[in-house]
């Protein structure tokens, strides 16, 4: 039996607060990503729980929360199926207790895609969330094993963890290490330092990587002239962008193109990238 979606909700918004009370469980999982603080009670012990925070509950686990302020927001899952229960045992994931959220904003974005789902229906539908469902739990087990130990970096890791995201999402964009330093409130060097410690590469090198990949792919699936690829990629310069790929990638945009186009007998059209 695979995972179903028995219902869900994104955002939801209660301006005059909220009560669930359900001291017999809810009969499935549930998943709650706390966007305000809230009171939850679980088997009789209660605690406060923070934005940014989600949890699960077992389907038999009698508990409760509650608003702390006038109005509550958040976002939920209600899901079972015979592979729920071995899935969340492999990913070791917590139950029944509250978990800081890494990539909140990513795991709303999710919920909404689960709703849009719903509202969309279709013959594949029920196929489509049971994947979808099993890639949002796999998902949070990594997210889970992402994590640092050190609590020093666990405190920048969420936030550096968006920056390394925008900053592959839209390669086309002039970042500065400043301005993204700034961003998160630390000096030049305390942002540099932080970043290659939780990553494992300078930011310096994920920003020319982000560009790089940009630009192989518009190299393998598009026309447009070495210059226009250049620009697209956030360069000013374009013999700044030639240098560069050809010393990542040992070929110039050129000869890279003409190898996607036209590859040698028995070689992979991909070419990997220098380690960064």
């Amino acid at each position: 039996m695979m995972l179903k979606l028995a219902k869900c909700g994104y955002h939801s918004t209660h301006p005059e607060g909220l009560l669930i009370d359900r001291p017999n469980g809810s009969g499935c999982y549930v998943f709650v990503l706390f966007k305000s603080y809230a009171h939850v009670t679980v088997n009789g012990r209660t605690s406060t729980v923070s934005p940014d925070t989600w949890m699960i509950f077992r389907p038999d686990t009698p508990y409760r929360y509650r608003s702390a302020d006038r109005s509550f927001v958040n976002d939920w899952l209600h899901f079972a199926g015979e592979e729920a229960d071995p899935l969340l045992r492999e990913l070791e994931l917590p139950l029944d207790e509250p978990v800081p959220a890494i990539h909140s904003g990513s795991l709303s974005r999710l919920v909404m895609e689960f709703q849009r789902s719903t509202w969309l229906g279709g013959p594949l539908q029920e196929r489509i969330i049971a994947s979808d469902l099993n890639g949002f739990l796999l998902k949070l087990g990594n997210l889970r094993r992402l994590r640092p130990g050190s609590e020093q970096m666990a405190r920048y890791f969420a936030q550096l963890s968006e920056i390394r995201s925008r900053i592959y999402s839209t390669p086309q964009q002039r970042y500065t290490i400043d301005g993204l330093a700034a961003e998160v409130s630390l000096s030049r060097s305390h942002f540099q330092h932080v970043y290659k410690e939780l990553f494992g590469c300078p930011i310096s090198l994920d920003m020319i990587g982000s560009r790089l990949e940009f630009a192989k792919y518009l190299l393998e699936n598009g026309s447009q002239p070495i210059g226009s690829v250049s620009l697209m990629c956030g360069y000013e310069n374009d013999t700044h962008f030639m240098r560069q790929f050809k010393k990542f990638t040992g070929k110039t945009p050129s000869q890279y193109r003409k190898s996607c186009t036209s590859p040698e007998p028995g070689r992979s059209h991909d070419l990997p990238v220098q380690s960064l």
